[in-house]
């Protein structure tokens, strides 16, 4: 038996409509974690809610990016 070869499970002509969808939500996400900081009190801040926005920016700007090399073909 021959083995199967590994493919993604992401079609390949996806990879540039990803990258940018991502990174733009990913950029949006960033600028609203940037005007909660920048407008809102030391009083009123909320640790979790800094947490789970720069989180969930991080995945979308990490995603993204894997997403943007492999659409201008450096498979990582």
């Amino acid at each position: 038996m021959a083995p199967k070869p590994i493919t993604s499970p992401v079609p390949d002509a996806w990879y540039p409509t990803l990258s940018v969808f991502m990174l733009a939500i990913g950029l949006f996400v960033t600028a609203s974690f940037f005007i909660y900081e920048a407008t809102s009190s030391r009083q009123n801040r909320s640790l979790g809610k800094e947490l789970i926005t720069g989180a969930v920016a991080s995945v979308f700007l990490g995603f993204g990016s894997l997403f943007l090399l492999l659409a201008s073909g450096v498979y990582v």
